[in-house]
């Protein structure tokens, strides 16, 4: 009897959790695929490909000639034309689809978030903030802030971006995950009178919300997008490994 297929659209630390899971079950093949974004992505369980599938065509192709069963899309929450092409992909297909999103981050007490659609908009609220801004936005992207001449930017990310970047801007290749002591060092030494960040979500970049609020900054928060109506995410690994009648074994 064929092993069971799972293919997991990875990249994220839940990704590289749950092909470790499914990796250690008897009869289930599971295979990752990364975006080939990261230069040196992390150790993954498992059978991995690298680069994109040609949209949902060439998605729904693949999940054909290669006999995968699920398809569980565990991206970036912010990769919209992913979850969009895995999703079509799925239903040309009939091969059941599972969308794995760790919950996003919200505000607590001393917290002052000011939250923006996108970031085109975080890029217009900045000007009335503050001038030394750390932006934790990624890569890509950033041409949304290159105008801002009289700011002054800390641009965090894991790899180099190209331009166009804000005229004033120095460049910090990190890889979290961060600790709050860490972060709240980087916001003191570098001056800084605001921070940026997507919402993520998870624990790995989370400490810099801690060391803003306890520095008293504010931050601007972009919204993740919605996901299309009538799918509704899973939260964990533990839930994708029930929702494939796993049992909900981690490992």
């Amino acid at each position: 009897m064929s092993p069971r297929h799972i293919l997991v659209l990875g990249g994220t630390t839940e990704a590289r959790e749950l092909a470790a899971a499914l990796a250690a079950h008897p009869g289930v093949r599971v295979t990752t695929s990364l975006a080939g974004r990261v230069s040196r992505p992390g150790a993954v369980a498992g059978d991995v490909r690298v680069g994109g599938f040609g949209g949902a065509d060439g998605l729904a192709a693949w999940l054909r000639a290669e006999h995968v069963d699920t398809v569980v899309d565990a991206t970036h929450p912010f990769a919209v034309s992913i979850t969009d092409n895995a999703l079509r992909a799925a239903r040309a297909t009939g091969v059941p689809a599972v969308v794995l999103r760790r919950p996003g981050w919200r505000p607590e007490p001393g917290d002052r978030w000011h939250e923006a659609a996108s970031l085109a908009g975080a890029a217009a609220l900045l000007p009335g903030l503050g001038p030394r801004v750390l932006l934790t936005t990624g890569r890509l992207g950033l041409a949304a802030f290159a105008h801002l001449d009289d700011l002054r930017f800390v641009v965090r990310c894991v790899e180099p971006p190209g331009p166009p970047l804000p005229a004033h801007t120095e460049v910090l290749l990190a890889r979290g995950p961060f600790t709050v002591p860490g972060e709240t060092d980087l916001l003191r030494d570098h001056r800084v009178d605001v921070l940026v960040t997507k919402d993520s979500g998870g624990s790995a970049t989370a400490p810099k919300l801690t060391a803003a609020r306890r520095l008293g900054l504010p931050v601007v928060v972009v919204r993740r997008p919605a996901l299309p109506e009538g799918v509704e995410a899973v939260p964990d690994v533990r839930g994708v490994l029930e929702r494939l009648g796993l049992g909900g074994r981690t490992g």
